[in-house]
């Protein structure tokens, strides 16, 4: 893959055979951030599970302390007194059933997180299809199934992320943006590890860590030393 004169100037600050601290990894990632537009600082961890089996999936949500730097949208599911409660908390879209041909038939995905009262999720399930393959599917892990929306919203809009493994059972997440500074960078990157960390499944033996990487959006890729970590 052929990369920019921007991306091998920052590269050249990384050295590719060691592995950093974080504090020194976050600085090295916000210095090869040299995009025009404000990147996006993601962390990419490998765990030493195997997800195909139930036992080890590691999934879950954690709020950032600092928020992610994204405005995020979102949709709540709900009927009766919740509509009502979902709209005062800050949702940007309520409804129902007579969302399910929007969604389905004119490929609407306007918003970022579905969040679900446990009596819609009959109403949701018939939208498996559609936000199954996006992530967007409510689950009571994350947070977005359930009958408290005020606090699942604001939460969201506070900056929770939720994590789960790809199929190769890498956790792939955004951290906050380039223009954060490196101790808020570093305060979402911690609350985030503590929270993978807490997820360790009980039946794993072996490695749980397998490698870290830190990385903006366009920039060159910065790998942490685990061992601080686990």
């Amino acid at each position: 893959m052929k990369r920019g004169k921007r991306y091998a100037e920052a590269a050249k600050n990384i050295d590719r055979t060691k592995l950093y601290d974080a504090d020194e990894a976050i600085s090295l990632v916000k210095k090869s951030a040299v995009a025009k537009f404000d990147e996006t600082v993601e962390a990419h961890i490998r765990l030493g599970v195997d997800g195909r089996h139930a036992d080890q999936q590691v999934r879950g949500a954690v709020v950032l302390p600092h928020g992610t730097g994204k405005t995020v949208k979102v949709l709540v599911f709900a009927k009766g007194d919740k509509v009502a409660e979902a709209e005062a908390a800050g949702a940007d879209f309520v409804g129902g059933d007579e969302l399910i041909p929007k969604i389905q038939n004119e490929g609407w995905l306007d918003f970022d997180v579905v969040v679900a009262t446990p009596d819609m999720m009959g109403v949701v399930g018939r939208l498996g299809r559609v936000l199954g393959p996006k992530g967007l599917m409510p689950n009571p892990k994350a947070g977005t199934v359930t009958m408290d929306v005020t606090k699942a919203v604001a939460d969201i809009k506070a900056g929770k992320i939720e994590y789960r493994l790809d199929k190769s059972n890498i956790i792939h997440v955004p951290v906050g943006k380039a223009s954060f500074t490196e101790e808020q960078l570093n305060d979402n990157f911690s609350t985030l590890m503590e929270a993978i960390n807490k997820a360790k499944p009980a039946s794993l033996k072996g490695q749980y860590l397998k490698s870290i990487t830190l990385t903006s959006t366009m920039g060159p890729g910065v790998k942490l030393n685990t061992v601080k970590f686990a």
